[in-house]
């Protein structure tokens, strides 16, 4: 029986958009109002405000469309270890338990699926994931009702290897778009930052999954 592994970053959750939006929320308005101090003077019924800045002039800011998972080359952090405190330490539920589903209805749409290839294929859920982001992302699928019983999670260390447990993939990472051994077969999710690479197989919403898996009959 074939493997089919469905990855959870870019083709079921929307980490992108809710990094953003939490970068957006805690460190560009935050330092916003923590980089304003207020001297109040009253004079009678009299008031004078003014601001002052402090010395430390680092601007949180997004430079650039995310086009790529480099996020530093995205989003101003001091430093890498800044940025992997704020994914893997500070905000980690909320970015990888609370982010949105990839589309309105990517739950229905996979169970479906699951439903309708169970007998013939085994599915199981496949994401790169650190630390305290996999009991996140266990919440996330539990969120969302999830039907699917198998999750695997793997890391940089070990994404090598996460191939052993899959034959297909489905995946937004551009890494393992351009990483997949021989023998095995990717099916590309399209986003902002994967299209760029160009993929035999791919879809733009997980209703077009079956399909693409009438055309690998040959394969399957």
């Amino acid at each position: 029986m074939k493997r089919i592994g469905i990855e959870i970053n870019g083709v079921l959750r929307d980490t992108i958009l809710k990094f953003t939006q939490l970068y957006e929320k805690y460190l560009i308005e935050k330092s916003d109002v923590v980089n304003r101090t207020f001297e109040l003077s009253f004079s009678g019924e009299s008031s004078n405000e003014v601001e002052t800045t402090e010395e430390d002039d680092f601007v949180y800011e997004i430079t650039s469309e995310v086009d790529s998972l480099e996020l530093m080359s995205h989003f101003k952090f001091k430093n890498s270890e800044e940025l992997f405190s704020f994914m893997y330490e500070e905000y980690t539920m909320e970015l990888f338990g609370h982010a949105p589903s990839k589309e309105m209805n990517s739950f229905n749409l996979l169970n479906d699926f699951y439903y309708d290839n169970r007998d013939e294929f085994n599915i199981l859920i496949v994401s790169n994931e650190i630390g305290k982001s996999k009991p996140a992302s266990l919440f996330f699928l539990s969120k969302f009702g999830c039907l699917i019983e198998q999750v695997l999670f793997y890391s940089e260390v070990t994404k090598n290897a996460m191939w052993d447990s899959v034959d297909i993939l489905l995946t937004a990472d551009p890494y393992l778009l351009l990483n997949k051994p021989e023998d095995k077969l990717v099916i590309k999710y399209n986003t902002e930052y994967n299209k760029q690479i160009s993929s035999e197989y791919e879809i733009n919403s997980l209703s077009e999954l079956n399909q693409i898996l009438k055309n690998l009959k040959s394969y399957v």
